[in-house]
């Protein structure tokens, strides 16, 4: 039975409903038991199965946009590929951002079900400059056992990869997992007028480019549909 989520919670505007996952990490109850177990059993494999971020609140996401919005932060394009700042109108901007980051309030890190991981061990021990991208993932990438494993045994701890694929929204992201049972709640309870009336409040940069196409912007980014 689908549990209705308040907007202040599926919005990232409060966390009290999480608890302490470790090192800064917050999660929500569910979810921090589900992952302590999945960590010991892939470290019982030889994997170093650590979070790079969980709980985001709105207004993190909120300041990671408007840092993208000025210029002030990399661009890439779903590939991977860096772009030019400079060179791009608003409304590509826009979608460049949004390929990788959400809009504040449309992150399912607001929520506590969900988190990025990486293998620290086999990253420290790399030469390259870890980034987070789908390439470090990948054959030859230090986190690509961390990935096949995930594959393997993500499902026994009731994980899923709500980005495995790129459907013209959000970029392939094989580092994001989320509870399945406990982000259920939360996919059911979002609704536009809520996230909508969030984003008019906030002190968010490009709101005339996001505002007036925020209903296409929900559906292919926000709910992933792709374009």
């Amino acid at each position: 039975m689908t549990r209705k989520v308040p907007n202040e919670q599926w919005l990232g505007q409060h966390n009290q409903h999480l608890v302490d996952a470790g090192h800064g990490h917050l999660l929500h109850p569910t979810v921090q038991l589900a992952f302590t177990a999945m960590q010991q059993k892939a470290h019982r494999d030889g994997i170093d199965l650590q979070i790079v971020s969980s709980f985001r609140s709105f207004e993190r996401q909120l300041a990671i946009f408007n840092k993208k919005w000025r210029g002030e932060a990399i661009l890439r394009d779903a590939n991977g590929k860096v772009l030019d700042n400079t060179a791009l109108l608003d409304t590509d901007k826009l979608h460049a951002i949004l390929t990788w980051s959400a809009l504040p309030g449309a992150s399912r890190h607001h929520w506590g079900t969900d988190l990025d991981v990486f293998d620290r061990a086999s990253v420290h021990q790399w030469s390259g400059t870890f980034e987070l991208i789908e390439q470090e993932y990948q054959p030859d990438g230090p986190c690509y056992l961390l990935a096949c494993w995930l594959e393997d045994n993500m499902a026994e701890f009731g994980f899923f990869r709500p980005f495995s694929e790129h459907k013209g929204g959000v970029a392939c992201e094989p580092w994001h997992l989320s509870h399945n049972a406990t982000a259920n709640d939360f996919e059911q309870s979002r609704n536009l007028k809520a996230f909508t009336s969030a984003l008019t409040h906030s002190d968010m940069l490009g709101k005339d480019t996001v505002l007036p196409d925020l209903p296409y912007l929900y559906n292919r980014y926000v709910l992933n549909n792709g374009s």
